[in-house]
């Protein structure tokens, strides 16, 4: 017997590969007493909402394209609640240990723009895979966080997650207080 052609080869194993536009960034005054530059790609809700009966606001910026939110609350600081808030966003981080693999934190810090805080990257299962604070120690604080329309499984939301905390970042680094 006789056959065409040559022995078959199984295909190799193959990704889904994700590939995101590159960021631009664009200044914006959510209409808070900080601006900050946000992605193109993402959809900031203009409406800033009260989050709450302590003065608090918050502002979402959505990324339909990656089915992903970040999350922003503005918080305004007097003495007696500046340990409060640090302390909330810091064990708010810490809840994700139960699912998390490593939790990374970076310290932010711009003397110019009296900016202060940090970033936490989330490995693993957890809902929110990065996170952050910021605050001036006086008179203002933002937390941020991200999260997905999804169930958290790490491997297939890796891509979009490594894109959005470049966002975050980028976020976290461009807050600049308006003064009132």
């Amino acid at each position: 017997m006789f056959s065409c052609g040559e022995d078959p080869i199984p295909k190799p194993k193959a990704f889904l590969r994700l590939d995101y536009p590159e960021a631009q960034y664009v200044k914006i005054n959510p209409d808070l007493p900080f601006t900050l530059e946000k992605n193109l790609l993402a959809n900031d809700r203009a409406n800033v909402k009260k989050a709450g009966d302590d003065a608090s606001y918050g502002m979402d910026i959505e990324y339909r394209p990656l089915k992903g939110t970040i999350y922003l609350t503005y918080k305004k600081v007097n003495k007696e609640n500046l340990m409060t808030y640090l302390r909330d966003a810091q064990n708010f981080t810490q809840k994700h240990t139960q699912k998390a693999d490593e939790i990374i934190e970076q310290v932010y810090e711009n003397k110019e723009r009296k900016v202060y805080g940090m970033f936490y990257e989330v490995g693993g299962n957890a809902a929110s895979q990065s996170q952050f604070y910021v605050t001036d120690s006086s008179d203002h604080f933002v937390t941020g966080s991200l999260y997905f329309y999804a169930k958290p499984n790490y491997d297939s939301i890796l891509p979009a997650a490594d894109y959005l905390k470049k966002d975050i970042q980028h976020i976290m680094e461009t807050i600049e207080w308006v003064n009132e």
